[in-house]
């Protein structure tokens, strides 16, 4: 029986898809949803300026924050269509490379299932599965949903 469940999220609209999959699963399991946004600091440590490092991360941050935010309401206003009033939300925002913060994540909170988009915001990704997709598929030691 799946008792939690992982979303990470980023905000764009696969992940979107999966969080109302998710969101309907759990109502019907009971499982709690731990709704998690990684900040990417691999790509802000490549940066040569410590400033620009430290404003970029701010304002991931803050898109983060933007994308949990987003969803919760989104579930609040709704209530899934009136399906889903008993399922506990629990939201994290980390920072990491996304796939080893999800596995890391998924571990720590005795994850039952991780339930992800199939890829994220970036452009040629939307035709293939993203590679933090690939990675968390390949390595998680739980089932991984991936929803298109």
């Amino acid at each position: 029986m799946v008792k939690r469940i992982l979303l990470p999220t980023d905000g764009s609209e696969a992940s979107e898809r999966a969080g109302e999959y998710a969101i309907s699963h759990a109502s019907l399991t009971g499982a709690d949803v731990i709704v998690l946004n990684v900040i990417d600091m691999g790509y802000l440590n490549s940066l040569p300026q410590q400033d620009l490092r430290e404003k970029l991360a701010e304002e991931l941050k803050e898109e983060g924050k933007e994308a949990v935010q987003k969803f919760e309401k989104k579930i609040e206003e709704e209530q899934c269509a009136g399906n889903c009033k008993n399922v506990n939300l629990i939201t994290m925002i980390k920072k990491g490379k996304p796939e080893d913060v999800i596995l890391e994540t998924a571990k720590d909170e005795g994850v039952d299932q991780i339930i992800m988009g199939k890829s994220g915001k970036h452009g040629l990704e939307r035709f293939f599965m993203g590679s933090t997709t690939e990675r968390v598929v390949r390595e998680a030691t739980v089932p991984v949903n991936v929803i298109p």
